[in-house]
């Protein structure tokens, strides 16, 4: 048993991916800011705290925003040091920031146990000023993203009933909007075929899984904030075949 990106890593995609990065549309948004160069936390801590703040900034619920990171904590056995992080939490201050990496940081205990006993504890998570300013400002990124292509109409969503296999038996995705998938991926480099893969694997699992939510979606998308662009697809452009191969071959449904 595999989650979805597990089980991207175990296969092997045909030349140029499932579908190719190149068949998205690409859509550069425009702001005023500039990144800085340097951040002294992971990126993909980086990444899980622009996505979880998003998240609070939108349903108003730091609980509901940071619900992985809390089960991590508890199978870290620091659920108390959870609690007053959430607590830390009121917005978009430079306290919430900070209190929002450490929290985020036990992520890893929910989704990769064995890499959570390798990787630094929340203590040493200390953002400095360059990295809390990214963060702002790929929140803020995100906030103007969803003004345009928003609203979300649901915030995290999972393939419950019939959209797990033996095979891949967990999985979960960032948000939808009225007709499109989206995946938000912090990313300093271009949109890769495991990228595109881990869309089409959603899609197809949230239709599979016969939930009402998935039957209006026709697009995939992906927000990079980092670089402020938009990745689009409509999904009528997804061969069929493509599509029976992912779900005989990659998913494995019965």
């Amino acid at each position: 048993m595999a989650s979805v990106t597990q089980r991207i890593g175990q296969v092997r995609q045909p030349y140029g991916g499932y579908i190719k990065p190149s068949e998205f549309q690409k859509i550069q948004l425009e702001d005023n800011t500039s990144l800085n160069p340097q951040e002294n936390i992971p990126a993909s801590l980086v990444g899980l705290t622009v996505d979880y703040m998003s998240r609070f900034m939108q349903c108003g619920n730091v609980m509901k925003a940071f619900e992985i990171s809390c089960m991590g904590a508890v199978i870290a056995r620091k659920q108390s040091v959870a609690e007053k992080l959430l607590r830390s939490i009121q917005g978009l201050d430079d306290v919430s920031i900070i209190s929002a990496c450490k929290l985020a940081s036990f992520d890893v205990w929910y989704r990769n146990p064995l890499d959570a006993m390798l990787s630094a504890g929340y203590e040493y998570i200390n953002p400095d000023r360059e990295t809390i300013e990214n963060i702002y400002d790929m929140i803020m990124r995100t906030q103007s993203f969803i003004n345009k292509y928003g609203p979300v109409v649901v915030n995290g969503f999972t393939f419950e009933n019939s959209g797990y296999t033996e095979v891949v038996s967990s999985g979960d995705g960032d948000f939808l909007t009225r007709d499109t998938l989206w995946d938000m991926k912090v990313l300093r480099s271009k949109l890769t075929s495991k990228h595109t893969l881990q869309l089409l694997m959603y899609w197809i699992m949230g239709k599979h899984s016969g939930q009402k939510i998935f039957k209006s979606i026709n697009k995939l998308g992906v927000f990079n904030p980092r670089m402020n662009i938009v990745y689009l697809l409509e999904t009528k452009n997804i061969l069929q075949s493509i599509i029976r191969e992912v779900e005989n071959k990659v998913i494995c449904y019965q």
